[in-house]
């Protein structure tokens, strides 16, 4: 009798360890940053409501994939949720395109304004098709510049080599002030800044922070001109696999996670601009008002370069927000 019972307990434990799905969150940000808060959250919610059903695996850093490799890792089921940011999907659709346009947005209240709006809400579903699907938006914050050399001026980076992320309107915005862009993967940039291979690069707080980069960079300018935020997308495949109340159970605790993030992106950066302050291995620069509109006048017609494929109805909608 006690090895039928102990027969069916090992029977009843095997079951449940088959019937346990695995979801793999990869992306390329430390743990400390809004990004990877929010993966982190989302595993302790979905973990604890589905009473073991969902196992979630956060790999930070890159440890799996970097964001050029991590859409076609979704596609072959690698992975089950990527973050990556949305520059990375402008392959899939140019609307997405907008949300690297320099000085589209005055602050991170204007581009909640816009991501919760109709039309950035159907921008989550513009990579349909593709066979990924976007479960929402999460925040980093506005970029500054940092370099070798001190930028006040576009002049101050004519023929200076920057990192970008795989984006024509990146690309753009660097040629526009006679600058170099050079696109590499994030995993690279610390060591491409530390050999001088690169002049610079641009980051919210939190990423040049977290990745060290101001121990290797003298300078950075507070220059807000762009947005560096992610898409937490899925692949059709995987939601499709899961029943309707599973779905609404990873969702509902996906738009919590991301909520929470968001919450926090204000304060981390906050936080690691000060550190970096505190440190004194980079002095900050603060443009004055004259600085900064003459990036904004050398930045500014990278818009209309690329409005036909992004839309001018978009971009007024997304300009709207700022208030």
């Amino acid at each position: 009798m006690k090895k039928l019972l102990l027969s069916a307990a090992i029977m009843a434990i095997s079951a449940s360890a088959l019937a346990q799905t695995t979801i793999k969150y990869s992306h390329v940000v430390a743990n400390d940053t809004p990004k990877g808060q929010s993966a982190l959250k989302f595993k302790e919610l979905l973990e604890e409501r589905s009473n073991g059903e969902f196992l979630v695996e956060v790999f930070p850093n890159s440890q799996l994939y970097n964001d050029d490799k991590v859409l076609e890792a979704l596609l072959l089921g690698d992975v089950q949720i990527a973050a990556p940011s949305v520059s990375k999907l402008n392959r899939l659709t140019k609307k997405l395109q907008l949300f690297d346009l320099p000085f589209l947005f005055k602050d991170m209240d204007a581009v909640t304004c816009f991501q919760e709006s109709d039309a950035g809400q159907e921008l989550l579903h513009s990579i349909d098709g593709k066979g990924l699907m976007g479960l929402g938006y999460i925040h980093n914050g506005l970029k500054q510049f940092s370099a070798s050399v001190p930028v006040r001026v576009p002049a101050d980076v004519d023929g200076k080599k920057f990192r970008i992320m795989s984006s024509d309107v990146l690309a753009a915005q660097y040629q526009a002030v006679n600058a170099i862009p050079v696109k590499k993967p994030f995993s690279e940039v610390f060591t491409l800044l530390q050999t001088k291979a690169i002049d610079g690069q641009e980051s919210p707080w939190s990423n040049t922070f977290s990745q060290k980069f101001y121990e290797v960079q003298p300078y950075i300018t507070v220059s807000n001109h762009g947005l560096l935020d992610y898409m937490v997308i899925t692949s059709n495949e995987f939601w499709g696999s899961l029943s309707e109340e599973d779905q609404k159970m990873v969702s509902e605790a996906m738009s919590e996670a991301i909520a929470y993030g968001n919450d926090l992106a204000a304060e981390i950066n906050e936080r690691d601009r000060k550190t970096i302050a505190e440190s004194g291995r980079s002095e900050i620069i603060e443009l004055t008002p004259e600085e900064r509109q003459q990036w904004v006048d050398a930045m500014r017609p990278v818009w209309a370069q690329f409005e036909e494929e992004i839309g001018a109805e978009l971009i007024s909608t997304a300009e709207a927000c700022n208030k």
